[in-house]
C-alpha cells in the first residue's frame, strides 16, 4: 500500500531541534557552537520523549460541573513540566496520545453548542501549539463528535463517505497519525498512519565533543478497535479497523525502509494478559513484541506506568515497572487529564551512519504535577503556565456562561459519594430520563414491542476513582446545565436492548464485580470496594425491580432474590432496557445480548441531553419522587471484622440524607493520598 511520507510544518522559525526551545542555551544543539559531526565518527545522546495521553480537553485547571478550579489537573499544569524537561534535556519529542479533543464542556461547546467555524482552531490545538507538539494520534474518544468534525479540527484532507475531502481548515498544528484505522472509500489509513520527523540532536562524539546530527524519527499511532461499537452511528460502512499488531507488523518495516532510525508507537491501548486479538482494547503487551518498535506510550486505561505503588496497576509477565519497561521496550503511560508528563529517555547510540537505541541505558518516568504536601496534608501542585490560559480565556468563559443556563431545582444533595452502598441520588432520575425517552419512542415507533416492560440501568460515573473530587455532587437548590452534565458525565448515546430475565441476572452479577469478597469470620478490616470501576456498575432504581447483593459470595453468585413487581424474576421474560451505546454494543461480558445483537434502537440523542431534557420538563426535583427509589441492597450478614470503603470526606451527611444508618466514619484521611475519607459499611443493618 502507498502511503505519503508526513513531514509536520516548522511551528516556530527557531526551532532547529524538537520542539520550541526554553532557553539560549538550548539553542546551543543546534549549531553556533557544537560541530557537525562526520559520518564517520560515533557518537551517543539522549533523545527525552514527553508524553501527554487522555487530556480530555482539560486545557484549564477547571471543574466545569462544578464552576471551580481544581488543580489537581490540566494541560496548563502539564506545561510546567514540559518547559522543564527541554530545560532538561538538549533534545526532547513531544507527543500526545490521544482523547484529547472530548471530555469537558468547553469541548462540547465547541463542538456541538456553538460549533467552530473551519478557519479557528480547537481550544485544546491552540493551547497546545504554545507547547509545539511533534505529532499524536487518536484515542476512541476523537471519534465521539463524528466524521466530519474530526475532518474539520485535524485540518480536512478525509477520503471518507461523508466528509468533504477538498475541506482545508486550521488544523491541529501537528501531525495526527493512525495506523489501524482505514476508510472504507479508499481501503486506505483514514489519517497518515505514520509520519517521519527530520530533526537535528545535539550529541557527543567518541571524544567527548559536543556535535550536531541529523537524525530521522517514525512515529505510528494506534487506536481500540472498540471505536467500531462504542460510535458505530458515526462510523459503521464508513471506516474499519485492523489489530494493532497487524499494522505495526506491516507499517514498522516501511518507516525502517524510509529511513526512519528510531521508531515511537503512540498506543492509545494499555496494558491486558489475555491473549491477543485483533479487537483487543489493550494490547500493549503483544505490540511491544512487534520487531522494531524502541519506545511505547500508552494511555487509554487512565492509570499510570511506570507504578512505584507496593501494589502496582500492571504486572503481568514482562512488565517491569522498575526499569519501566514492556518486555524490554521502554515505555510509559502518563495517567490522565495532564496529572501527569511521560518521560522516555532514549539512549542513542550512532555508529557514523545511524542511530540505534541502547535499551539497557534507556529508562522511563512518570512526572506527577502534584509535587508534595503542604504543612496541613494539603496536595501541593506545580504552578500552571501563564501562556497556557489567555489563548483559550473567550471559549473558557463562553463555555462557562452555557453551563449556567438554569433548567430546575432539586430540594436534596445529588451526589454518588455513597453511590456504592445503596444512595440512588443522583443515579434515579438518570434512569428515570433514560426511561421515559425509550419508552415514548417504542410507543410511537416500535408498536411491536409497547407490550414489554421499559426498564433502565444507569451507574455512578464518577465514584472516586480520580480522588475525593471524582463524584458527582450537586447541591441543593438550582439546577443548571453544569449539574445535569455532572449527573452524566460522558457523551454517550441512548440505546435500547431487549434482553430476557436470565439475562438481567447476569447482568447484575457482571455488575456486583465492583465489590470483594467479604469473609465473615475475618476479624481484620476488609476493603469492600474491588479495582472493578465503577462507571460498570449498572443498576436499577426502581421499585419495579428488587434485588439483593451478597457480598460474602463468589464473583457470578451475587444477586439474590431478584424480583419484578414483587414476583422472582421469570428467566424468560422479555424486557427493554435503557442504556448506553457503549454497554449495549460492548457489554458482551454483561450479557451474550450486549454485543449490539439485542439492540432494538440506536438513538441519535446523548444521554446527557436526554437527562437535561427530563429536568426542563420535571423541573422540581424532589428527593421523593427522584431520589429515594433503591431497587437493591446487600445482604445482611454479620461480620467479625470492619468492612471498610473509602468515599469524599462529606459523605457522612450524604449518607445520613439519604437514611444510610449503616454507614459510619472511621478516618478523616484513608491514608491512601487521594484526599478521601474511611468509612465503615455495618452490613448486618
Amino acid at each position: 500500500m502507498s502511503v505519503r511520507q508526513f513531514h509536520p510544518p516548522r511551528l516556530v522559525p527557531q526551532r532547529c531541534a524538537w520542539a520550541v526551545l526554553a532557553s539560549a542555551a538550548a539553542l546551543a544543539a543546534c549549531g553556533g557552537g557544537s560541530d557537525t559531526a562526520s559520518s564517520s565518527q560515533s557518537a551517543t545522546a539522549m533523545l527525552a520523549v514527553l508524553e501527554t495521553t487522555d487530556l480530555h480537553f482539560n486545557v484549564r485547571s477547571y471543574d466545569y460541573f462544578k464552576l471551580a478550579d481544581d488543580k489537581s489537573y490540566g494541560l496548563e499544569r502539564t506545561a510546567t513540566l514540559v518547559r522543564a524537561a527541554r530545560k532538561e534535556f538538549a533534545n526532547t519529542l513531544l507527543v500526545d496520545n490521544g482523547d484529547t479533543i472530548q471530555g469537558t464542556a468547553l469541548a462540547d461547546y465547541e463542538a456541538t453548542v456553538n460549533p467552530i467555524p473551519c478557519t479557528q482552531q480547537l481550544a485544546m490545538y491552540k493551547a497546545m501549539g504554545a507547547l509545539g507538539f511533534d505529532a499524536g494520534t487518536l484515542g476512541n474518544h476523537e471519534f465521539n463528535y463524528g466524521l466530519p468534525f474530526l475532518n474539520q479540527v485535524l485540518g480536512g484532507g478525509m477520503e471518507v463517505d461523508g466528509v468533504d475531502p477538498a475541506k482545508k481548515c486550521a488544523g491541529a498544528g501537528y501531525p495526527a497519525v493512525l495506523a489501524n484505522v482505514y476508510s472504507s472509500k479508499t481501503q486506505k489509513p483514514l489519517v497518515p498512519p505514520y509520519a517521519i520527523l527530520e530533526r537535528k540532536i545535539s550529541a557527543t562524539d567518541k571524544d567527548g565533543k559536543s556535535v550536531t546530527l541529523p537524525i530521522k524519527v517514525g512515529v505510528i499511532g494506534f487506536t481500540t478497535p472498540g471505536i467500531m461499537n462504542w460510535d458505530k452511528r458515526y462510523l459503521e460502512g464508513k471506516v474499519y479497523t485492523q489489530g494493532a499488531v497487524e499494522a505495526a507488523t506491516q507499517y514498522v518495516p516501511e518507516l525502517r525502509a524510509k529511513g526512519a532510525d528510531i521508531v515511537v508507537a503512540l498506543l492509545h491501548g494499555g496494558l491486558d494478559g489475555s491473549a491477543y486479538s485483533p479487537t483487543m482494547e489493550n494490547p500493549g503487551l503483544h505490540l511491544s513484541k512487534v520487531a522494531g518498535i524502541d519506545a511505547m506510550v500508552m494511555g487509554h486505561q487512565h492509570s499510570v506506568f511506570p507504578d512505584s505503588a507496593a501494589t502496582p496497576a500492571f504486572t503481568q509477565p514482562g512488565v517491569d515497572n522498575k526499569a519501566g519497561t514492556i518486555n524490554g521496550v521502554p515505555a510509559v503511560m502518563a495517567s490522565s487529564w495532564g496529572k501527569a508528563l511521560g518521560v522516555v529517555q532514549l539512549a542513542l547510540q550512532w555508529d557514523g551512519k545511524a542511530w540505534s537505541v541502547n535499551k539497557a541505558a534507556s529508562k522511563s518516568e512518570l512526572r506527577s504535577i502534584q509535587t508534595g504536601k503542604d504543612a496541613a496534608g494539603k496536595a501541593v501542585y506545580v504552578d500552571a503556565d501563564p501562556a497556557v490560559a489567555p489563548l483559550v480565556e473567550a471559549q473558557h468563559q463562553a463555555a462557562i456562561g452555557y453551563v449556567k443556563t438554569p433548567i430546575g431545582s432539586t430540594d436534596f444533595r445529588m451526589s454518588t459519594l455513597l453511590a456504592d452502598v445503596g444512595d440512588p441520588g443522583a443515579i434515579q432520575i438518570v434512569n428515570q430520563a433514560q426511561r421515559d425517552y425509550v419508552a415514548a419512542y417504542i410507543q410511537a415507533s416500535l408498536p411491536q414491542y409497547k407490550g414489554l416492560p421499559v426498564l433502565s440501568v444507569s451507574a455512578p460515573f464518577k465514584s472516586g476513582f480520580q480522588g475525593a473530587a471524582d463524584y458527582t455532587d450537586v447541591a441543593i437548590g438550582p439546577l443548571a446545565i453544569n449539574n445535569a452534565a455532572d449527573l452524566y458525565l460522558y457523551p454517550n448515546t441512548v440505546y435500547a436492548v431487549k434482553v430476557n430475565g436470565a439475562d438481567i441476572q447476569k447482568w447484575l452479577e457482571a455488575a456486583a464485580q465492583r465489590f470483594n469478597q467479604i469473609d465473615p469470620a475475618k476479624s481484620g478490616e476488609q476493603a469492600l470496594i474491588s479495582s472493578f470501576p465503577g462507571y460498570n456498575f449498572d443498576m436499577f432504581t426502581t421499585p419495579d425491580v428488587q434485588y439483593e447483593i451478597d457480598v460474602t459470595q463468589p464473583k457470578g453468585s451475587r444477586i439474590k432474590n431478584l424480583s419484578y413487581l414483587g414476583k422472582a424474576i421469570d428467566p424468560v421474560q422479555e424486557f427493554i432496557i435503557a442504556t448506553n451505546n457503549y454497554r449495549a454494543t460492548s457489554g458482551k461480558s454483561f450479557s451474550d445480548k450486549l454485543d449490539g445483537s439485542g439492540t432494538l434502537w440506536a438513538s441519535p440523542d446523548a444521554n446527557r441531553d436526554v437527562v437535561i431534557d427530563y429536568i426542563r420538563k420535571h423541573p422540581g426535583v424532589t428527593r421523593a419522587a427522584n431520589g429515594a427509589a433503591r431497587s437493591w441492597r446487600f445482604t445482611k450478614v454479620v461480620t467479625a471484622g470492619k468492612v471498610v470503603f473509602s468515599s469524599g470526606p462529606g459523605a457522612l451527611a450524604v449518607a445520613q440524607a439519604a437514611g444510610l444508618g449503616n454507614v459510619s466514619l472511621l478516618a478523616a484521611d484513608d491514608g491512601a493520598g487521594k484526599g478521601q475519607a474511611k468509612y465503615q459499611l455495618d452490613l448486618s443493618q
